[in-house]
C-alpha cells in the first residue's frame, strides 16, 4: 500500500489528472489495510483464547497425574495382595483346626469348651482381625492335640483280654498284642481264602466327583449276604469344609464286585500300594501302576501305606500328622490262603505296623480310620462309624 502512494505522489507531481485516480486508490487500500488489521485481530485473541483453554487443559492433566502418583497403585495392590494372602491364610488355618475338632468329636463328646472357641475365632474372621484369629486359631489346634494325647493316654486294655501274638484261625476275637512299642487292643477276623470270597463294593456304580453316594458298612454287609466287613479307602468326608466340592469322593485305584474299575482313567495316585483279591490269595503291591486292568480277581483296592511284607515292618514314618497320631487304625492283611481284617487301637501307623508284624500277618495294608473306622462281624464290632463309599467284606463261597 505504501509502495501505490508513492507512486500516486510521483504521478501527480507530474501530471496533476492523475489526482482523482490516486485518490481513488488511496480510499481502497485504507480500507483494505483496515480489514486486515481486524482480521490479525481476531486471530490474534482466537490463539489467545485457544492457548488458555490448553493452559488450562494442561493443568488439569498435571494435577490428576500428581494425585494418581500420589495415590501409588503398587502400593494399593500390595496391600490388596497381603489381605488376600492373611484371609486364604487364616481361612486354611480354620479349616484345618475345625476338622481336627471333628476327629476330636469322635473321640470325645466333651468338646463345649472348643466349640465356643472356634465360635468365636469365625467372629473374629468376620470382623477381619486376622492377626488375633491367627492367634486364636494355634492355641485352639494346641488344645485339641493336648486333648487327643490325653485321651490316648487315658485308654487302658481291659484287665480280663486275653493276651495272644497268635491270630485266630478263624471267625473273630478281641485279644491284646504285645510289641516292642507297647501293648495294643486289636480286634480281628480271620478268613479261609477256600471257603470265604473277599469282595469289594461301592455305593455309587461308576466314577463320581461330587456328592457320591454312601452306605453304613452294615447295609454293605446285608445287601451282599456278607458275614464280616470293614470299611474301605480314604475318601473326603461331607463334613470337612475341604471337601465341599468333592463330597464323599475316592482317589484310588479300585475293582468292585461287579468288575468296575474306579479311577482308571484319573488314576493320578497310581503310585500308592493295592490289594488284589485273586479268590485263593491276595496280591500286595507297592504301586497300583504295578497292577493292570485285569477284572479276574474278585475285588482291588488301592490305599496306603503297606504296613508289612514278607513278615517285615515296611512302613518307616510319614510327614503326615494323622498318621503318627493315636488312633484307631483298620487294615487287611494276608497270609498264605489267609486273609485277615481288623482294627488296632489307639495307635499311629507305625505301631499298627509292628501290632501286624507281632500277629505273624506277613503282608498287610492300611485303610482308612479315624472317624471312618468300622468292623463288623454278627454285628459292630468297631464303629459304625461315617458312612462309606466303599468297603470290603467277607462273603461265604
Amino acid at each position: 500500500m505504501l509502495y501505490s502512494i508513492l507512486i500516486c505522489i510521483n504521478k501527480i507531481l507530474k501530471h496533476p489528472k492523475f489526482l482523482l485516480l490516486c485518490g481513488v486508490i488511496f480510499v481502497l487500500a485504507t480500507s483494505i489495510a483496515v480489514t486486515l488489521s481486524i482480521n490479525l485481530k481476531n486471530q490474534v485473541d482466537s490463539l489467545a483464547n485457544e492457548k488458555n483453554e490448553v493452559s488450562t487443559r494442561l493443568t488439569n492433566i498435571k494435577s490428576e497425574l500428581d494425585v494418581l502418583k500420589k495415590e501409588d497403585q503398587y502400593v494399593k495392590n500390595k496391600n490388596l495382595e497381603e489381605t488376600i494372602s492373611k484371609i486364604e491364610k487364616t481361612y486354611t488355618q480354620a479349616v484345618d483346626a475345625y476338622e481336627k475338632l471333628l476327629d476330636l468329636k469322635n473321640i470325645s463328646k466333651k468338646t463345649d469348651t472348643f466349640d465356643n472357641q472356634f465360635a468365636e475365632i469365625l467372629t473374629l474372621l468376620s470382623e477381619r482381625n486376622y492377626s488375633s484369629a491367627e492367634g486364636e486359631l494355634k492355641d485352639l489346634t494346641a488344645k485339641i492335640q493336648q486333648e487327643q494325647q490325653k485321651i490316648a493316654s487315658s485308654f487302658v486294655i481291659p484287665t480280663n483280654l486275653p493276651s495272644s501274638n497268635s491270630p485266630p484261625s478263624s471267625g473273630y476275637s478281641r485279644q491284646a498284642v504285645q510289641t516292642d512299642a507297647g501293648s495294643f487292643m486289636v480286634d480281628i477276623v480271620s478268613a479261609d481264602l477256600n471257603s470265604t470270597r473277599v469282595s469289594v463294593d461301592t455305593a455309587s456304580e461308576s466314577d463320581c466327583s461330587n456328592d457320591c453316594p454312601v452306605l453304613s458298612l452294615g447295609d454293605y454287609v446285608g445287601r451282599n449276604g456278607a458275614y464280616a466287613g470293614i470299611n474301605g479307602s480314604y475318601f473326603c468326608p461331607a463334613d470337612y469344609p475341604s471337601c465341599s466340592d468333592k463330597k464323599n469322593t475316592f482317589d484310588f485305584l479300585l475293582m468292585n464286585k461287579n468288575k468296575k474299575y474306579f479311577n482308571s482313567d484319573k488314576n493320578v495316585y497310581s503310585t500308592i500300594p493295592a490289594a488284589i483279591f485273586l479268590g485263593g490269595s491276595v496280591r500286595f503291591v507297592g504301586q497300583s501302576l504295578e497292577w493292570g486292568r485285569d477284572t479276574s480277581p474278585d475285588g482291588v483296592i488301592g490305599n496306603y501305606p503297606l504296613l508289612t511284607i514278607g513278615g517285615n515292618v515296611v512302613f518307616g514314618g510319614s510327614g503326615e500328622a494323622k498318621l503318627n497320631s493315636k488312633g484307631s487304625r483298620s487294615f487287611v492283611g494276608a497270609t498264605g490262603s489267609t486273609v485277615y481284617i481288623g482294627v488296632v487301637y489307639n495307635a499311629t501307623v507305625m505301631e499298627s505296623a509292628k501290632t501286624l508284624q507281632a500277629l505273624g500277618i506277613q503282608n498287610s495294608l492300611n485303610l482308612d480310620d479315624g472317624g471312618s473306622t468300622a468292623l463288623w462281624f454278627g454285628a459292630y464290632k468297631a464303629g459304625p462309624g461315617r458312612a462309606l463309599p466303599n468297603a470290603i467284606l467277607f462273603v461265604r463261597k
